[in-house]
């Protein structure tokens, strides 16, 4: 009696294991072209957001600080800074282009003079044209910013096992992942467009004096804000990819069908 109930229990348990085996193998088969062709077309529009966000957060071309042309100088000062790294350049006035009052743009050729900020370091401020920035303003910026690459990394992650592993419950965190990085992308640009006001407002009052200056936002920030942009979009296309059909998808015809 007691062998023939191991032998019993021995058989369950194989035909539980086979059972668990075909039904991941039906739901991976569920998965039809059509999807999963519909899948790949959000990743690649994902995949335009993550490099459009690793090369905002890698650059330092977040802003340009532009001091006025009329010091009675041959040359002018400008700079440009991102999170991680700050660039002071001295432009000849004969490369500014005509009818700009400022120095610049940053992109000109000229001496120039780039250091990484030491805010993660020894906690230093950095100084620029005797202005003073605020460091836990652009630590906050920073942090939020490889916060955001980080949660975009996983999401990449998860829609690749949803790809190769059928694994369709993980479509639903990527597309979390993805619309809140695309969030603190977003969160990050704020954050600095705060330090450079708070930068413009601290200045030493430790001689030489401080020259005017002006600022404007340049192409890294640009490509920061259309990768939040995207990254929440492509999170939006993941998302409604794992809704269930709605009551009108029988009146659309599919594609290579023919409306009656």
């Amino acid at each position: 009696m007691m062998w023939s109930n191991f032998f019993l229990q021995e058989e369950n348990r194989r035909r539980g294991a086979a059972a668990r085996r075909r039904a991941r193998g039906q739901s991976k088969a569920q998965m039809t072209p059509e999807r999963e062709g519909k899948i790949k077309l959000a990743l690649l529009l994902t995949s335009v957001g993550a490099t459009l966000a690793v090369l905002a957060v890698g650059t330092e071309f977040w802003v340009e600080l532009n001091t006025y042309r009329d010091n009675g100088s041959a040359v002018c000062d400008a700079a440009h800074l991102g999170l991680w790294k700050m660039c002071t350049k001295r432009l000849w006035q004969a490369d500014v282009p005509a009818g700009r009052d400022t120095c610049g743009p940053a992109e000109l050729p000229g001496e120039a003079n780039c250091t990484y900020f030491k805010f993660f370091t020894t906690g230093e401020n950095a100084h620029i044209f005797q202005r003073t920035t605020k460091k836990e303003v652009n630590q906050a910026a920073a942090v939020i910013a490889v916060l955001g690459l980080a949660v975009m990394a996983l999401g990449c992650l998860c829609i690749i096992m949803v790809l190769s592993k059928g694994a369709e419950f993980l479509l639903r965190v990527g597309a979390v992942c993805f619309g809140l990085s695309g969030l603190l992308v977003l969160v990050s640009l704020e954050v600095f467009r705060h330090s450079v006001r708070a930068l413009m407002q601290r200045v030493s009052p430790e001689p030489p004096a401080a020259p005017a200056l002006t600022y404007e936002y340049s192409w890294s920030l640009g490509c920061g804000v259309g990768a939040g942009l995207v990254l929440m979009l492509g999170g939006g296309c993941f998302l409604l990819l794992t809704l269930p059909p709605g009551p009108w998808s029988p009146l659309c015809p599919k594609w290579g069908q023919r409306a009656p």
